[in-house]
């Protein structure tokens, strides 16, 4: 049995951080983990981040960053993701759809139902079992980033604010599938309250040994 877990939240949130933790006790419990990230993951999917993030002095339109983000995840899904939960390991991504719903959507403020289709289209319909939303001030989330800051995060204050609440209304409407935690906790706090929640979803035994 598979298991896809993707991490959320804003720039500096601590997903990176979150993921790398849980992928590192799963394996010491002898699960097979795919841990991957966006945009990235594939040779296409890298391009396309240095592209999205690095360049700042690119002037992209809200659809064209949409689509952009969205042929990253089409890659990743199809490339990476699928087949290995069709192997049946447990994929943990830090980032995916949901970040396209909160940033362009909410932030960018392109129509929610564009921004699904495009969505619904680039995964084929895959979800995450669950979504850890790391969730926090962005005046203090973006404290923690080091200079200098990408496209994204040079963004003004009440973008990071509208992600935050598209993030927010995205886990009030599905809580069965969404946790959210407070960021601004201890990270070993954060790491128990994921794992306390990722435990009650594990397939029994482990199935595979860690990946070497």
């Amino acid at each position: 049995m598979s298991l896809f877990i993707s991490f959320e939240g804003g720039e500096g949130s601590g997903k990176s951080t979150q993921a790398e933790r849980l992928a590192r006790r799963l394996n010491a419990l002898g699960y097979s983990v795919l841990k991957t990230y966006e945009p990235g993951g594939t040779r296409l999917g890298d391009e396309l981040r240095e592209l999205l993030k690095a360049h700042s002095d690119i002037q992209l339109a809200p659809e064209s960053e949409l689509l952009l983000f969205a042929a990253a995840r089409s890659q990743l899904t199809r490339e990476v993701i699928k087949p290995a939960l069709a192997k049946g390991l447990i994929v943990i991504c830090d980032r995916y759809l949901d970040s396209t719903v909160a940033y362009q959507g909410y932030g960018r403020k392109l129509p929610l139902d564009t921004v699904n289709v495009v969505n619904d289209f680039a995964t084929d319909g895959l979800r995450p079992d669950l979504v850890v939303l790391l969730d926090m001030q962005p005046d203090e989330s973006l404290r923690r980033k080091r200079q200098p800051r990408d496209r994204i995060e040079v963004e003004d204050a009440e973008f990071h604010k509208r992600v935050r609440a598209g993030y927010r209304e995205l886990a009030n409407g599905d809580p069965q599938r969404w946790l959210v935690l407070n960021a601004a906790t201890l990270p070993d706090e954060v790491e128990q309250a994921v794992w306390a929640r990722v435990e009650s979803l594990l397939p029994g035994e482990p199935t595979h040994l860690p990946a070497r």
